[in-house]
């Protein structure tokens, strides 16, 4: 009995228990504040200390700490728009400049190819942090910005070693510099200035991951502060003021963008078991070329008909512009009557393996492309091309030879009697620059045609001016220097005709001549000649 009211008590008081503890702990939660909590200190950011800033604001942009440097929140935002097109524009100038790097190092250390499989900058573009704009009496314009980026890029190469392709991929890259940039001289002519020259204030830090095979070997203990400090310390040797880099967009006299500086002589020479692309087991072949860089036509073979060992022995010249980094682009085809023409295989030669005024011959495998990652590759045949490079003889340009005045006459450079210019092949520079007080009696819309060597060159149409500004180059490749030679100038309201022997004397003239049958038009000529 006893055991039963204790069961009984103890059920009642577990019952009573539960709701009235509940309900004072509820009371005591609600109307009871702790003493050990402090009220938080709320003042604006003006009343705050300088420790107590850095601590909120770690990061402080270059133009609120320090005030030459100007805030760029446009120019941010206008790259971050653009970005998409810059970053394709950045990758392809990169594909370019990279294609003759790699080309060097096919065939050594048993390396078969190597490629871009992927190639993107990502989607986070670089930020401005300011611009220090410095002023000077100089023809120049001297700026430091302060360059924040820390991209999401897409990059890897291909590396065909032993037949087997290895992947690099570059991974979390970031990039923070502070270099000077330096555009001068400052000329009349887009972009208005002919050069740029960089250089680096500080040592830059670039910190990036590198996975090969899957791994990110930069996490090996010791390797990435060996790479950190190797990166740092050869950009510096090589970049850090006041070293410098410069870079030449035009040529300050012309505004021409890379001059000329020699011809290569290339003859293709013959092909060997190429592929049968035609039904009936054989193919058409012709071969194209071209440099690297260069925007005019290719040039091309004659087509052999049913051939898979074709002889041409065809010669061409190209101009050269830069022997370090172009690049000669052969591209056989196998030629058909009706739609395209199949591409029988392709190969490249950099300009960095020839010595100036030697003949060299060189026995090539075609390739399909340059995807190193073909599974389907096959032989394609080969190629023979003889490549000679022909530097141009160095000028003795005299200012005293550089004439502004007006009239037909077409230089008072005293003329030398040296026997040696007047011999050789080489190439004739002519810019036209532009015109002054041309008129017309129904229409303003001026343009110039060059008539010369029975080839014909126009520049294009200006509209709606009597002063057009065309700053055009054309180029006419010669055996031999064209003394006696008149070249015809053609303006759409006037024309003029020049002497070359004064050219090929003195290698350059500057004048502006008098249009014939207009009344005060002037047409603003430089001619060039360059032998070999």
């Amino acid at each position: 009995m006893g055991f039963l009211i204790s069961s009984l008590l103890d059920i009642f008081g577990f019952g009573i228990g539960i709701p009235v503890g509940i309900l004072v702990g509820f009371f005591l939660f609600v109307y009871s504040r702790p003493k050990d909590v402090q009220e938080q200190d709320v003042r604006p950011l003006s009343q705050l200390d300088s420790s107590t800033l850095v601590d909120i604001l770690p990061d402080l942009p270059l133009w609120v700490k320090n005030p030459d440097y100007d805030r760029v929140d446009w120019l941010n935002k206008f790259i971050l728009n653009m970005w998409p097109y810059l970053d394709k524009a950045i990758c392809e100038t990169i594909k370019i400049t990279a294609q003759p790097i790699f080309a060097e190092y096919i065939g050594m250390y048993q390396i078969e190819a190597i490629e871009f499989e992927k190639l993107s900058l990502g989607t986070l573009p670089p930020v401005l942090q300011g611009i220090k704009v410095y002023e000077t009496n100089e023809k120049e314009l001297t700026m430091e910005p302060a360059i924040k980026w820390a991209g999401n890029p897409n990059i890897i190469l291909v590396l065909k070693l032993y037949s087997v392709p290895i992947r690099i991929q570059l991974v979390d890259l970031q990039i923070f510099a502070a270099p000077r940039i330096i555009f001068k001289p400052l000329v009349p002519t887009f972009p208005c200035f002919a050069s740029l020259v960089l250089s680096l204030m500080e040592k830059p830090h670039v910190d990036f991951g590198l996975n090969i095979l899957g791994g990110d070997i930069m996490s090996i203990p010791g390797l990435y502060r060996f790479v950190q400090e190797t990166l740092k310390k050869e950009v510096a040797k090589l970049y850090l003021w006041p070293q410098t880099l410069e870079i030449p967009i035009l040529d300050v006299t012309t505004g021409a963008t890379k001059k000329p500086v020699g011809i290569l002589n290339v003859k293709v020479v013959r092909a060997f078991k190429l592929l049968k692309m035609d039904f009936l087991g054989a193919s058409d072949p012709y071969v194209k070329l071209n440099l690297s860089g260069e925007r005019l036509p290719a040039k091309r073979t004659t087509v052999k008909r049913k051939n898979l060992n074709p002889e041409w022995n065809e010669n061409f010249k190209l101009i050269v512009r830069d022997p370090q980094t172009q690049v000669l682009e052969l591209h056989v085809y196998d030629w058909d009557k009706v739609g395209g023409h199949d591409k029988l295989g392709m190969q490249l030669v950099p300009l960095k393996l020839l010595t100036p005024h030697e003949t060299h011959e060189f026995t090539l495998d075609l390739l399909k492309n340059t995807n190193i990652s073909d599974p389907h590759k096959k032989q394609r045949g080969k190629i023979v091309v003889e490549l000679t490079f022909d530097p141009f003889k160095e000028e003795n340009e005299l200012s005293s030879g550089l004439l502004n005045g007006y009239g037909r006459k077409e230089s008072s450079i005293s003329r030398t009697s040296d026997d040696e210019s007047q011999s050789g092949a080489g190439l004739l520079l002519v810019t036209i620059q532009g015109a002054e007080d041309v008129e017309g009696q129904r229409h303003n819309n001026p343009y110039a045609v060059i008539l010369f060597n029975g080839e014909k060159k126009k520049t294009k149409m200006m509209r709606k001016t009597r002063d057009p500004l065309w700053n055009e180059e054309f180029q006419f490749m010669l055996d031999e220097p064209p003394l006696g030679e008149k070249i015809h100038f053609q303006e759409s309201l006037g024309h003029v005709e020049v002497d070359l022997t004064d050219v090929v004397h003195n290698g350059r003239i500057n004048n502006k001549y008098h249009l014939i049958n207009s009344k005060n038009g002037q047409i603003h000529l430089v001619i060039r000649w360059k032998m070999i």
